[in-house]
């Protein structure tokens, strides 16, 4: 994958930005495109008239934006979402791993009651769940937007803290 061109291209690293919800700098920052199965958001980043047009994970896409490309190198690197929310793009929520590092990470916290990985609608509806709660909020009330939508993948009522 071409990340260095796709993360220099100013009208990619636009469209990107223009897709992420920030609440507090220590907070996740929501993406509010589309959304894969897994959870994760997706973004078409290149030029098609240039021919370097791809469909490509946000937040390996906001890494390379944000940290740069060097860790992307060489194809095993996974960026892995230490709060667990696979739609965040806070780049200070990420970290580089391999994929038995984040298979380890998911088998250890996802059964924790009213952690983000034990939501009842899996990671691609708690995704989505958040992203249409942020959008329909009135402006001013994403956070209780966000709270609400967060909860409702929790019947239980508990609710569990990154770990991180």
């Amino acid at each position: 994958m071409p990340w260095q061109s796709l993360a220099a291209d100013p009208s990619t690293a636009a469209r990107y930005e223009a897709k992420v919800y920030r609440g507090g700098p220590t907070d996740c920052h929501w993406w509010l495109g589309a959304i894969s199965d897994s959870g994760h958001g997706k973004i078409r980043a290149g030029s098609r008239p240039a021919g370097t047009s791809r469909v490509v994970s946000a937040h390996v896409l906001g890494w390379a934006i944000h940290h740069g490309t060097d860790a992307l190198r060489g194809g095993a690197v996974v960026i892995r979402h230490i709060c667990d929310e696979t739609s965040c793009q806070n780049p200070e929520h990420w970290m580089a791993g391999d994929r038995l590092q984040n298979i380890l990470d998911f088998q250890a916290r996802r059964n924790l009651s009213g952690h983000a990985l034990a939501d009842v609608r899996g990671p691609a509806g708690r995704a989505v769940a958040v992203r249409d709660a942020i959008l329909a909020a009135a402006p001013g009330r994403e956070a209780d937007a966000i709270a609400a939508a967060l909860a409702a993948g929790h019947p239980s009522g508990d609710h569990q803290d990154a770990l991180w």
